[in-house]
């Protein structure tokens, strides 16, 4: 361990009720490795990836409605959302995931050329 830092997040919600969280994390990276501007920029990248992937899972998917949830169909389901997402962001570019996988749906003869079939 490194460096331990406390990031303050202020914000006012739809309701404009005004929030503060104070949130604590840990790196191995030294300060001459990380100052600052760059632990600001990779707690931020943390979220790119949450918006890119988990958002678009949960939301287009329905990921956390799923009733999949004993033995490897959760990891089995995830990895396949995870393939339908990188392969509809490859083939598809410009489209939201939701609008790709719109289009796909309805034109399966599209599915069969971006699996290559």
């Amino acid at each position: 361990m490194e460096q331990v830092f406390r990031l303050v997040r202020e914000r006012w919600d739809c309701r404009g009720r005004y929030q503060r969280e104070v949130v604590y994390g840990v790196t191995s990276l030294g300060y001459e490795q990380a100052d600052e501007a760059v632990l600001l920029q990779l707690v931020r990248g943390q979220w790119t990836i949450e918006n890119r992937v988990h958002y678009v899972r949960d939301v287009t998917f329905g990921e956390d409605h799923s009733r999949i949830r004993t033995g490897s169909g959760p990891f089995v389901m995830a990895t396949l959302y995870n393939l339908a997402i990188s392969m509809l962001r490859l083939n598809q570019p410009g489209l939201t995931i939701a609008r790709a996988t719109r289009l796909v749906g309805m034109n399966p003869q599209r599915l069969l050329e971006l699996i290559g079939a």
